[in-house]
C-alpha cells in the first residue's frame, strides 16, 4: 500500500477516551450545578463572588487556546499540528461563556458584585461617581460585555470556518488566510482582553490602577491553553490518530511554551507589584497590601513557589519536558496554580481582612468546569482530530509512514 493510501486510510475520529470523559464530565458538572443553584440561594452573595472566578477561570480555558492556535498560524512549525483540533474545540465553547456571562451582568444590577454599581457607595464617593457618569455603569458594562464576545467571536468562526474546509479533499493550503486573519486577531484578542480584564476583574477594587494587569491574564490564559493541550494530548496519545503525529521533540516544545509563560507569569506579576509599591499611592498600593498582610499573605508566598519556582525548576529538565505523562502531570498542577491565582485577584476584594474560602469557591468553579469540559469534548468528537487536507498535515504523516 502506498504512503497516501495509508494516510487517506488513518482513523481521525476522536479515541473512545473522548465520549468517556465527556459523560463523566456532563454527569459532575450536572451534579455541582444543582449544588450550586441552592449555593444562590442560601448564599447569593458569596454565590456571585465565586461564580466571578469561576467564569473567569473558565473563559481562560476558551480564549488562552485561540490565542495559541493564532500565535502558531502565524509562526508555524511542527509542534501545533497534534494540538490544532484541541485548540479549535476549546475555543469553541464561546457560545457556553458568553450564555455565562449572563449572571456576571446580573451581578452588576443588583449591586452584588462591583461597588461602582451601588448607588449608596457611589452617593459617598466623588471618585466613584465620576467613574460610574464616565464608564463604569451596569449598561455600559453589559455592552462592553458583548462588544467582546461578538470580536472574539468574529475570529473563532473564520479560524474555524476555514479548518474545516481542509477536511474535505482536495488539498488547500490556506496559510495566507490564516495569517490574515491571525495578525489582527492577536492585536483584537489583546485589546478586548485588557477592557474585558478592567471591567469584569480590576474594577472590583475602583481605586486600583495597573498597566500591566492585562498582560498578567493574557499570560495566564496561554498558559491555561497550552497546560489544556498537554493534558488532553496526553490522554489521547496512545490512539490514533494522534500517537501518529505526536513526536518528542512536539513535547519538549510543549515543555519550552509552559516555561515561557511560568517565567512571563512572574515577570509580570512582579513588575506589577514593583512599580506599585515603588510608586507607594495609598489608593493603589492598599490593593497589594490586602493580598500580602495576615493570611493572604501565606497564598501569596505559596504561588510564588507552586506557580513559578517549583515549575521553573522542572521544565529546566530537557528530559523533563520530553516526558509526556510528567508533563501532563505539572500541567494539571500549573491549572490549579492558575485557579488560586484568581482567587487571590478576586477573593480579597470582599474579605480583606482575613484570609475567606467558601465552599462555593470549590463548588461553582467545579460545576462550570465540568460543563465546560463535556462542551469541549463534544466539539473534539464532532470532527476529525487531524486537518487530512491540510498540506503540512500531510508532509509530517508522509514523512512517518515510510
Amino acid at each position: 500500500m502506498s504512503t497516501h493510501s495509508r494516510i487517506d486510510n488513518l482513523n481521525l475520529a476522536a479515541p473512545p477516551i473522548a465520549a468517556v470523559m465527556q459523560r463523566r464530565a456532563l454527569l459532575v458538572g450536572g451534579v455541582l450545578t444543582v449544588v450550586s443553584v441552592i449555593g444562590f440561594v442560601i448564599e447569593p452573595q458569596q454565590a456571585f463572588h465565586s461564580y466571578l472566578l469561576a467564569f473567569m477561570f473558565c473563559l481562560g480555558l476558551t480564549l488562552g487556546p485561540m490565542s495559541m492556535l493564532m500565535v502558531w498560524h502565524l509562526t508555524g512549525g511542527d509542534w501545533g499540528i497534534p494540538v490544532r483540533r484541541i485548540f479549535e474545540a476549546a475555543m469553541s465553547t464561546l457560545p457556553m461563556m458568553a450564555a455565562a456571562f449572563i449572571p456576571v451582568v446580573l451581578s452588576a444590577y443588583l449591586h452584588l458584585n462591583y461597588p461602582w454599581a451601588n448607588p449608596e457607595e457611589v452617593r459617598h464617593s466623588e471618585h466613584l461617581a465620576n467613574q460610574a457618569a464616565k464608564y463604569l455603569n451596569a449598561n455600559l458594562f453589559l455592552e462592553r460585555g458583548i462588544l467582546y464576545f461578538i470580536a472574539w467571536g468574529a475570529l473563532i468562526y473564520f479560524l474555524r470556518k476555514w479548518s474545516e474546509d481542509q477536511d474535505r479533499p482536495p488539498e488547500k493550503a490556506l496559510d495566507v488566510r490564516f495569517r490574515r486573519v491571525s495578525a489582527p486577531g492577536i492585536i483584537i484578542y489583546a485589546w478586548m482582553l485588557t477592557f474585558a480584564s478592567i471591567d469584569w476583574v480590576m474594577s472590583l477594587t475602583p481605586e486600583f490602577t495597573s498597566t500591566i494587569y492585562a498582560l498578567i491574564f493574557m499570560v495566564g490564559q496561554g498558559l491555561l491553553g497550552m497546560c489544556l493541550a498537554v493534558i488532553v494530548t496526553n490522554l489521547l496519545r496512545q490512539d490514533e490518530p494522534v500517537r501518529d503525529l505526536l513526536t518528542s521533540k512536539n513535547t519538549l516544545d510543549y515543555g519550552k511554551l509552559l516555561l515561557t509563560f511560568v517565567m512571563l507569569w512572574a515577570y509580570f506579576s512582579f513588575s506589577q507589584w514593583l512599580i506599585v509599591w515603588s510608586g507607594n499611592l495609598p489608593e493603589e498600593i492598599h490593593w497589594f497590601r490586602d493580598r500580602i498582610d495576615g493570611d493572604w499573605g501565606r497564598l501569596s508566598l505559596f504561588l510564588i513557589f507552586g506557580h513559578f519556582a517549583v515549575p521553573f525548576a522542572l521544565l529546566l529538565s530537557r528530559s523533563f519536558k520530553q516526558s509526556p505523562g510528567k508533563l501532563a502531570y505539572l500541567a494539571g498542577w500549573l491549572v490549579l496554580m492558575r485557579y488560586l491565582d484568581l482567587h487571590w485577584n478576586i477573593e480579597p476584594n470582599f474579605h480583606r481582612e482575613h484570609f475567606h474560602y467558601s465552599w462555593l469557591d470549590a463548588v461553582i468553579p467545579l460545576a462550570m468546569l465540568g460543563l465546560w469540559l463535556a462542551y469541549f469534548f463534544r466539539n473534539l468528537r464532532r470532527r476529525p482530530m487531524i486537518a487530512l487536507y491540510d498540506p503540512h498535515v500531510r508532509v509530517v504523516l508522509a514523512k512517518q509512514h515510510e
